[in-house]
């Protein structure tokens, strides 16, 4: 394979494209769609969001350090660019597309009924790094939809076709290619039946 090297850039793909809905605390939502968000920390379990100071939500998240992230479906493809291009100085977001606002156990913010997953986020540091500020986060509850809990009640996201970002573009995350561990798990043998 040939490479060509260019200048210093993010080109760090596919990333989740989730939409971030934060508070005022006095009443006023609004979301947020953040492709620059990331797992820090397991125990405690930690997440991130990087968000532009210029952008209407930042305030927000200063302001109230809460936010509840939202992961996203093909389905949410729409509504996920139209929260990353529009600003909510100028709309109701949702209002304009239909969501649903939830309330959550711990924070202000409200969750959106139509993801299949949200994260209640407490913000422990301000990280000023640049052309965006990283929001490092505690994780206060996670809300996970009851239609994707299997049998043996084993949250199955993939079944809701996640939605991905990759260099300006959206996608489905595809077919599944095999599970953690899966390179070096031993194979089961078979057991021989006994004939009698």
């Amino acid at each position: 394979m040939a490479k060509q090297e260019w200048k210093s850039g993010n080109m760090l793909y596919p990333l989740p494209a989730v939409m971030v809905s934060v508070s005022d605390g006095q009443g006023k939502d609004n979301i947020i769609t953040v492709a620059w968000a990331g797992t820090v920390c397991t125990n405690p379990p930690m997440v991130s969001i990087s968000v532009r100071p210029e952008r209407y939500s930042y305030e927000f998240l200063k302001k109230t350090g809460e936010f509840v992230i939202n992961l996203t479906t093909e389905e949410l493809a729409y509504a996920t660019d139209y929260c990353g291009v529009k600003s909510g100085r100028d709309v109701d977001k949702f209002e304009v597309l239909h969501l649903t606002k939830e309330k959550g156990s711990f924070v202000k913010a409200p969750m959106i009924g139509e993801s299949p997953v949200s994260i209640e986020c407490k913000v422990e540091e301000i990280r000023k790094l640049g052309s965006h500020h990283m929001f490092i986060a505690k994780v206060l509850a996670v809300h996970a939809e009851e239609s994707y809990l299997n049998e043996k009640n084993k949250f199955e996201f993939n079944k809701s076709r996640p939605l991905v970002y990759s260099h300006g573009e959206y996608y489905g995350i595809g077919k599944r290619l095999g599970d953690f561990g899966y390179s070096v798990r031993k194979k089961k043998r078979r057991k021989k039946q006994n004939k009698r």
